[in-house]
């Protein structure tokens, strides 16, 4: 049996309660608006390494909707197929030019749109469903 240490959603409750700041709210906010638009969501933390322990928050359903990385000046939220989905709404503004992954980076004082958000992880969910049913 798994202890706490082990349980990614209580690794994920610990890096947003170690982070006192705009940058820990933030993230619960849009950790919250990920698990309201898919209920019974993976959650699971990635890429755990000696300089960076607490590893990065990752939200998966048949594959990885998205990531959630905080920097100093900003939260990072990484969408892999960001480019293969549509973003009415102009959510994307990190990593512009990857081929396939996109991102929204969000400083102290940005407003999201939680419905247009909540339509992207919808489209994410929808092109991991696609890509496993191939």
């Amino acid at each position: 049996m798994a202890g706490e240490a082990d349980n990614p959603s209580a690794l994920i409750d610990a890096k947003i309660a170690g982070l006192s700041d705009w940058r820990g709210e933030t993230l619960a906010r849009m950790r919250k608006l990920i698990r309201d638009t898919v209920p019974g969501v993976v959650e699971a933390v990635k890429w755990r390494k000696p300089t960076n322990p607490a590893g990065v928050p990752v939200w998966e359903q048949d594959g990885i909707i998205c990531t959630g990385e905080i920097y100093k000046a900003y939260v990072k939220l990484t969408f892999p197929k960001g480019a293969l989905l549509a973003d009415p709404a102009g959510l994307f503004n990190g990593s512009l030019n990857g081929q396939s992954m996109r991102a929204i980076d969000i400083r102290e004082g940005d407003v999201i749109d939680p419905d247009a958000f909540a339509e992207l992880v919808r489209a994410a969910v929808e092109f991991n469903a696609a890509k496993t049913k191939r």
